[in-house]
């Protein structure tokens, strides 16, 4: 595994591969499963506590009115939002995509002198690449997220929203803390075991140092609150906090889309995250910070803006609902799809269901081809858009970027579309032939039972195996639908003139 998403395949391909991977799987299982058990308790606990009301769906409802309104007067809210944090003593940068958000970053540790910072969990720091592009200026970028340092450590990617090492078990970070703590700073000790309790001791042990040490902290956001002019993370183990408090110059990276209007905003989705993320009724830390306090944490605070392909997602009727997501990973928990390939397989630093539409959304589509088989890696099941938090109706969006594919690869010719997709664009082209004139069909319909013994005989070869391999084909019906509405008068003389 190389430390960066950049050239992976086609979703179907690294499927594929991760099938292959029984440790794998067995791990996801039981990650997803224990999560998706906890927070169905305390859904229903939310439930169970409102008398008389619908109670989590209330919530919902709360939660993605919120995220809606602030996505309707973005550009109000954005603009307020810098007001009242320039008020408050913070520089605002605004970056129209990765490469800019990367220059200002650069930029600030460059001014300071240092060679390393400290970061607390930031998706949207992975995807504008970050690490890499402090890394190519000669300054190192250490994680401080517990599951986070186990993907850096062992050279990996991260493959989960919540939990990026999720693919990993108790034996595989033992052995990775001991090979590679010694590498970039204090070794792990030499008698570690796999105890939970035992590898995060050696986890804050390799951290202490690196807090104390670094003058540059890097943060991203949950939420920004445009009436106040605060940033919000909430996480789990209080490395997050350290790394807000302890740097004299702190830089955070935040997506245009976290903005809410006011303060009262949080109230539900504070509520909705914890019980739908780690199945907590709320986090165990939620740091707030608002620019600069003469004598207290960081001295200089920087807040980059960040777009990157979210004003062409908000353009999207269907699919600017993703950008009310939460980062919760409700979704991926859920989703049989995830379950058994993992993050790994869909490319980028948004897996699962999200991050099917996500991406798409974010990078555009008809551009690239592992863009687009994203859309198709889901069997449109609907548990995603049941465990959303803010609604966000993913199976629409799927449905809707699926069209989009074929309508921007039209003329293209079906080599185009993937090995995969090629066999679907054949199939649909056939059966628009079929479909288009009633004596055709009636004349295809009279071999149904002809070709399927053929296809069950062919599914080995390789333009249908990739289609045929996973499904089982159905029986022959006995009769066609429009020999049964002749027969029975369309079910009015049901059972006579057998």
């Amino acid at each position: 595994m190389s430390g960066t998403f950049v050239g992976m395949p086609v979703f179907p391909t690294a499927a594929r591969e991760a099938l292959g991977n029984a440790q794998l799987r067995h791990n996801l299982a039981h990650a997803t499963g224990t999560i998706r058990g906890k927070r169905s308790r305390l859904v229903e606990e939310v439930t169970d506590s409102i008398t008389g009301d619908s109670g989590w769906e209330d919530l919902r409802l709360a939660g993605a009115g919120v995220k809606e309104a602030a996505l309707l007067g973005l550009e109000r809210e954005l603009l307020r939002l810098e007001e009242t944090l320039t008020a408050n003593g913070a520089t605002v940068h605004w970056a129209q995509d990765a490469a800019e958000a990367n220059r200002i970053v650069t930029g600030i540790a460059r001014r300071h002198g240092v060679d390393e910072v400290v970061k607390v969990k930031s998706m949207v720091t992975q995807e504008i690449g970050l690490n890499e592009a402090l890394a190519a200026e000669g300054i190192a970028a250490w994680e401080t997220d517990l599951a986070e340092l186990i993907v850096q450590l062992g050279d990996d990617l991260p493959s989960h929203i919540l939990v990026p090492a999720i693919h990993r078990n108790r034996a595989e970070v033992r052995e990775i803390f001991l090979r590679a703590m010694k590498e970039v700073g204090r070794p792990a000790p030499e008698d570690l075991t796999d105890e939970p309790a035992v590898l995060a001791a050696a986890a804050r042990e390799h951290l202490r140092e690196k807090f104390l040490r670094a003058k540059v902290g890097v943060s991203g956001a949950n939420f920004a609150v445009a009436e106040t002019g605060t940033l919000v993370v909430v996480e789990s183990e209080g490395n997050g906090r350290m790394c807000l408090t302890l740097p004299e110059v702190l830089v955070s990276v935040v997506g245009i889309e976290k903005v809410v209007s006011q303060w009262e905003d949080l109230d539900p989705l504070l509520r909705l995250l914890p019980r739908s993320s780690t199945g907590e009724r709320m986090n165990p830390y939620t740091s707030t910070w608002s620019g600069v306090t003469p004598g207290d944490g960081p001295q200089e605070v920087h807040v980059v803006l960040l777009d990157n392909g979210r004003t062409n997602a908000l353009a999207d009727r269907t699919g600017r609902q993703a950008l009310r997501c939460i980062r919760c990973s409700a979704c991926l928990n859920v989703c049989p799809v995830y379950e058994r390939t993992g993050g790994h397989a869909y490319g980028s630093v948004y897996p699962g269901p999200i991050g099917a539409i996500l991406n798409p959304l974010l990078k555009g589509i008809g551009t690239d081809e592992q863009v687009d088989s994203l859309p198709y890696a889901s069997s449109l099941c609907g548990a995603c858009f049941e465990a959303c938090p803010v609604r966000i109706d993913i199976p629409s969006v799927l449905v809707d970027q699926r069209a989009q594919v074929v309508d921007a690869r039209r003329g293209h010719g079906v080599k185009s579309l993937g090995s995969g997709h090629a066999a679907e664009a054949i199939a649909f082209k056939g059966a628009a032939v079929a479909l288009s004139d009633a004596r055709k069909l009636g004349f295809g319909e009279r071999f149904t039972r002809v070709g399927l013994g053929a296809a069950r005989r062919l599914g080995s070869l390789p333009v249908l195996s990739k289609w045929a391999g996973a499904r089982d084909l159905p029986p022959a019906p006995p009769e066609s639908f429009r020999s049964w509405w002749e027969r029975t008068d369309g079910g009015r003389s049901e059972g006579e003139g057998r």
